[in-house]
């Protein structure tokens, strides 16, 4: 039978009855707070495309840090941009690099109270913007970055990141990574494996964020976006390395791959909501065309119900806090 023996309307007649009936909640340790840390500042610089985000100094690094842990956020991605770059990265991999010194701030800082993850890829640090070394031709060199990945991995850990994000999407990264890893006796540090990366115009606030020198585009080496059996692909090999988790990004415009990876996978599976989604809403709403709270928590919601088990979002902190003011 249907109407009027049933009424769906009944579930949803006043706040405490959906509440009570939600398929999905956000919690606060399932959140992930991107941060980026600029050597060589002063005071905080506002990422003109991002508002409210920042390039820290290591004194509002570690206070940013120090509020996620008070808000029950359940981690921290640290990315680092320093004052000098060369063909090869090389301050990504010095131990007293931009990145592992905040590492190692962050960790004295927070303890294991708050889970520390770091990004192991090279583009920050090079003078040509992309992710990997290049090639006699101006191509990215696969393995001989590689190489790279694994030194920049293992200094990351010594500085005392628990969990390392190779994002540059070269094949093979997590198991040489992992490798790396147990050799030098980090065999507890995490990989969490951005597995299916796409190629995105959404990431161009992003660039701004770490002063990127990219020439050109990355589609050589990050997904096409037309291809969704792909990422699956993707992620079964990320996990035949060994990955401990898997990331989807960006999160908008892939929740069909969200959901196709979590349908899947036998670890736990992150999503990132990246910069140019969380531009578009501060636009939006800075010219009063949407409801910017409501659209933050809609937006956050619908990854979840995706199939994230973490969300990577630049509004961990403060979403944190409104999902606490709710509870209460």
């Amino acid at each position: 039978m249907s109407f009027p023996q049933h009424r769906p309307r009944r579930l949803r007649s006043t706040p405490a009855m959906r509440r009570m009936v939600a398929e999905h909640r956000v919690h606060p340790a399932e959140l992930i707070l991107p941060a980026f840390i600029r050597e060589g500042l002063t005071e905080p610089s506002p990422i003109s495309s991002m508002p409210g985000v920042v390039q820290h100094t290591t004194d509002s690094l570690k206070r940013a840090a120090a509020e996620a842990v008070e808000r029950g956020v359940g981690g921290i991605m640290l990315f680092g941009i320093p004052e000098h770059r060369d063909a090869t990265g090389s301050a990504g991999i010095d131990p007293d690099g931009v990145l592992n010194r905040a590492i190692a701030d962050v960790r004295s800082e927070v303890g294991d109270s708050l889970v520390v993850m770091s990004d192991v890829c090279l583009d920050e640090f090079t003078d040509h913007g992309h992710c990997g070394v290049l090639d006699a031709d101006g191509a990215v060199d696969n393995d001989t970055t590689l190489a790279l990945y694994a030194q920049m991995a293992v200094e990351q850990a010594n500085a005392g990141a628990h969990v390392l994000g190779p994002s540059g999407m070269m094949d093979g990264q997590v198991g040489v990574i992992r490798q790396a890893l147990d050799d030098a006796g980090h065999q507890d540090t995490t990989v969490l494996a951005y597995a299916a990366k796409y190629a995105s115009a959404f990431y161009g606030p992003f660039r701004e964020a770490v002063d990127s020198q990219l020439t050109g585009d990355r589609r050589t080496y990050q997904m096409d976006a037309a291809n969704r059996r792909e990422a699956l692909h993707e992620v079964e090999l990320d996990l035949e390395e060994g990955a401990d988790l898997v990331m989807v990004k960006p999160a908008m415009s892939y929740l069909d791959i969200l959901a196709d990876v979590a349908a899947m996978s036998p670890v736990p599976v992150a999503a990132y909501q990246i910069s140019g989604e969380y531009a578009m809403i501060e636009a939006a709403a800075a010219n009063g065309w949407i409801d910017r709270r409501r659209a933050i928590e809609e937006s956050v919601l619908g990854i979840k119900r995706a199939g994230a088990q973490l969300i990577l979002t630049y509004w961990a902190s403060e979403l944190a806090l409104w999902l606490d003011d709710h509870h209460s």
